[in-house]
């Protein structure tokens, strides 16, 4: 069933789900409850944001084109009837939507919070390791989750996260992004997507967590600083085509949204299955370089907790919490 027009919002909705045909303005104004000229105002203002929307004489407006853009408006477009983003915050340009996040759920924001922003000026990514974050290119955005779980289990929304944005990505690109723990996504072994999960909790309750995702999206190779050119890449390079931000995005929250459900009411098994499903890390030789040593073996899963077993030379099973991993050939 189709939601009511009573905004910009649900109006860009109706449009984009019309299929091209046109929408009489006048029927329009009368669902809403508004006048013509609202209507009218509504149109012009998505067209200052970029959509080609063209008036058919006697029958109505005919969306004809949609800007490469993440704003609250496409974006909930795109998730349609999903329930898990309670708010959406857009930003053309910030240094960094994890702060902005952070900010946000100490003062109360609801689950489901999402901060997006078009380019981030000093994106961060795990030990603070800059992330570059162009304008236009990619997927940067915090989520603020309210999980009621003791903060032990916060680790895991990293892994779910990681099989979120990997079942996105074949969702809306067709190609396979492989998870490499603990938090970036790999394709053709090179770096797509970095995921930075941080709390705020009291010591026996999760207050919040926020999720950082950094996607590559549209990035051609000479759009990498050349430090970058050989370990990181994008969805349209392996896709062959330009990708819509605002619908790779939507399916990432909504993946995210169910598969947070998921955990919360079945458990981690699941959960478990999809990640190793999906993961290039398991079965392979790595370095796991941790604070005060380094270890070799085989990566052989990743336990109930979220972490990862290793098979050391000697034939000892290492749980490894935290470490950086390089896999081996």
């Amino acid at each position: 069933m189709e939601s009511k027009v009573k905004d910009k919002e649900s109006l860009l909705a109706r449009l984009l789900g019309a299929g091209g045909e046109p929408l009489s303005g006048q029927a329009l104004a009368d669902e809403a409850g508004v006048s013509r000229t609202a209507v009218w105002k509504w149109i012009k203002e998505l067209e200052e944001e970029g959509y080609t929307i063209r008036p058919v004489r006697k029958k109505g407006y005919v969306l004809e084109g949609v800007p490469d853009i993440v704003s609250p408006e496409l974006l909930r477009s795109h998730l349609g009837d999903d329930r898990f983003v309670s708010r959406i915050l857009h930003f053309p340009t910030v240094e960094s939507t994890m702060p902005i996040a952070h900010k946000e759920a100490q003062e109360e924001a609801p689950h489901g919070t999402v901060v997006i922003a078009d380019e981030q000026t000093s994106g961060k990514g795990r030990l603070a390791r800059p992330w570059d974050s162009a304008a236009g290119k990619g997927i940067w955005m915090s989520v603020i989750l309210k999980p009621d779980i003791p903060p032990h289990r916060a680790p895991q929304f990293t892994l779910i996260a990681a099989v979120a944005v990997s079942n996105a990505i074949r969702e809306e690109a067709g190609v396979e992004a492989l998870i490499k723990w603990p938090n970036d996504l790999l394709i053709g072994n090179r770096k797509v997507t970095g995921i930075l999960t941080e709390l705020q909790a009291d010591p026996d309750r999760v207050q919040a967590i926020i999720i950082g995702i950094g996607i590559n999206v549209n990035q051609e190779p000479g759009d990498f600083p050349e430090e970058l050119k050989d370990i990181a890449t994008s969805v349209r390079i392996h896709a062959g085509r330009e990708i819509s931000r605002a619908r790779l995005a939507a399916s990432v929250l909504r993946h995210l949204g169910r598969l947070s459900d998921l955990y919360l009411t079945e458990g981690f098994s699941e959960i478990r299955r999809m990640w190793e499903e999906r993961a290039v890390t398991i079965g392979r030789r790595v370095k796991a370089v941790m604070v005060r040593e380094t270890v070799y073996g085989t990566a052989i899963g990743i336990t109930d907790d979220g972490v990862l077993e290793v098979r050391l030379d000697d034939g000892q099973i290492r749980g490894i919490y935290s470490a950086d991993i390089e896999l081996q050939n």
